[in-house]
């Protein structure tokens, strides 16, 4: 029976030494994990996303070039599609059953706890919220976390710097 992880270990042409993708996936699953908790709120459902994300990742495995960034960067892209992939089967699905009920009443249990900064990060907007995980969470570097969401590296700083000026005022605030 052939490993269904076969994949050479180096790149053909440039000899660049490439991990097997059972050592990215260890070494990268609770950074995706904690992606995925910041940018749906919700700890089941974050669990759910990055056990797709693992699997959209196996099956493209053999795509991944590392000279085109790191695999933590590589698997936030796939995170990022399948989340956003849920969010719009989501908003499809609360529409048809909105036509039929009306009115769902949605209790989301916040993911990341309670207290004050818990309260702030749910405050943050959903985009706010992830450029946060990205670049402070994940410590991806600015054109990679601009790269990811598809915006310009100033608008990346720009929202990064908006939030976490949001989240100070939030934070101070609570103190008073």
């Amino acid at each position: 029976m052939k490993d269904v992880n076969a994949v050479p270990t180096t790149l053909p042409r440039l000899g660049l030494a490439r991990p097997s993708f059972a050592a990215v996936a260890e070494s990268e699953l609770d950074a995706v994990h904690r992606y995925l908790l910041f940018l749906t709120g919700n700890r089941s459902l974050a669990e759910d996303l990055t056990g797709d994300t693992f699997e959209k990742a196996f099956r493209a495995w053999r795509r991944f070039d590392p000279r085109r960034g790191t695999a933590r960067a590589w698997l936030c892209g796939i995170a990022r599609r399948v989340a956003l992939d849920h969010f719009r089967a989501e908003e499809r699905r609360a529409r048809r059953e909105d036509r039929y009920a009306r009115e769902l009443d949605r209790v989301v249990e916040p993911a990341w706890g309670e207290g004050s900064l818990a309260s702030a990060l749910q405050q943050l907007a959903p985009a706010e919220r992830e450029v946060v995980a990205l670049r402070v969470l994940l410590e991806l570097d600015g054109p990679t976390a601009a790269r990811l969401l598809g915006i310009s590296r100033t608008a990346c700083s720009t929202r990064l710097s908006r939030a976490l000026k949001r989240l100070e005022e939030m934070m101070s605030d609570a103190r008073v």
